[in-house]
């Protein structure tokens, strides 16, 4: 099929994407109540699947909660279903996962009951917490000035450096490598989701003994056998690493698919929330069934890297993110590393 070509499912989506979605940016009841109904009568079922509908859904449930008011939203949840396959459920299960982001809906009977009735049924988002989280608080928010970090100037302002040391060099071409498909998938998921240009690199590392903490560093990480790190040194600019925090990296990978690439497409804040756990937990090691209290808690355990390289990988004109983690033992680590640079290099896939 070209790429004039469009499928009726899509066709049916793109129309009933234009009018769902006006009616839900205007602050009514009725108007509410009529977006989710189109969404759901008219949206062909076979089509759930498609990013097409995948992306109305998201973008109906995104505007109706930044435009509606809870009390209108509420009587959307009265009736229980019998199942999580339809596109009526699936804005339904959305609208809950962005009230949980502004911190609202919890504690109403209605959307409560619902969102039982979802984790009954297995759907994805209602593993999520049912309000924000204080490790969450950077998530949708964006400071004036702090865009994304092209410069080794800009991560040293914002994160304090680790110094290399001759202990980290040598420790990381002692490291073994791990290999994970699944979690490396999943470690990956924030950024194939929102479309970045290049394929993410996630990998995972062993250790025959404890690494001390001053030699997680930009010399451990360029001992490493990584993609991302090819050529370092051929291309000019400071290649280092800076510590930072769980929350600075779970908001990465929330941002990332919640604004999508360049050339990618935004999520919405429910997926993107959830892809950014996923992500998160698969970075740490842990099992999916974690609490995310524990998860929380745990994470403050591990060490967190954000570093920076100039090599043929990362090209530093769009957004990039790179990050290694520590766990507690201090002798397993993971890397994950992105770039939204659109350029025709061997490893994009």
């Amino acid at each position: 099929m070209s790429h004039n070509q469009v499928t009726p499912g899509v066709s049916a989506a793109r129309a009933v994407r234009r009018i769902a979605e006006t009616l839900a940016d205007t602050c009514s009841r009725d108007c509410a109540a009529f977006a989710v109904d189109i969404v759901g009568r008219l949206l062909p079922p076979e089509a759930l699947d498609h990013k097409e509908a995948d992306s109305l859904t998201r973008s109906v449930a995104a505007k109706l909660v930044k435009a509606q008011h809870l009390r209108d939203l509420e009587p959307l949840f009265g009736e229980l279903p019998e199942g999580i396959e339809s596109p009526a459920v699936e804005l339904r299960a959305c609208l809950l996962g962005e009230l949980a982001l502004i911190g609202s809906g919890s504690g109403r009977p209605p959307l409560d009951a619902y969102a039982e009735r979802l984790r009954e049924r297995g759907h994805p988002l209602a593993r999520l917490p049912r309000t924000r989280l204080d490790i969450e608080h950077r998530f949708t928010v964006r400071v004036r000035g702090l865009g994304s970090i092209k410069t080794a100037k800009q991560l040293r302002s914002r994160f304090p450096e680790v110094p290399p040391t001759d202990g980290g060099a040598v420790a990381g071409r002692r490291a073994g490598d791990v290999r994970d498909d699944g979690r490396e998938k999943e470690a990956a998921r924030p950024f194939t989701t929102g479309g970045w240009a290049c394929q993410p690199e996630a990998r995972f590392f062993t250790l025959s003994s404890p690494l001390s903490p001053e030699d997680f560093n930009i010399s451990f990480i360029k001992g490493l056998p990584l993609d991302c790190m090819g050529g370092e040194g051929t291309r000019r600019g400071s290649t280092l690493a800076c510590a930072t925090t769980p929350d600075d990296v779970l908001n990465e990978l929330f941002s990332a698919s919640y604004y999508g690439g360049v050339h990618g497409q935004g999520q919405g804040g429910a997926y993107a929330r959830l892809y950014a756990w996923g992500s998160f937990y698969a970075l740490m090691g842990l099992p999916v069934a974690t609490p995310f209290a524990d998860a929380v808690r745990r994470a403050a355990d591990y060490r967190w890297l954000r570093f920076m390289a100039f090599t043929d990988w990362f090209h530093h004109d769009t957004s990039d993110a790179a990050f290694a983690v520590l766990d507690p033992t201090r002798t397993r680590v993971a890397v994950l590393a992105a770039t939204d640079t659109d350029a025709d290099r061997d490893f994009l896939g």
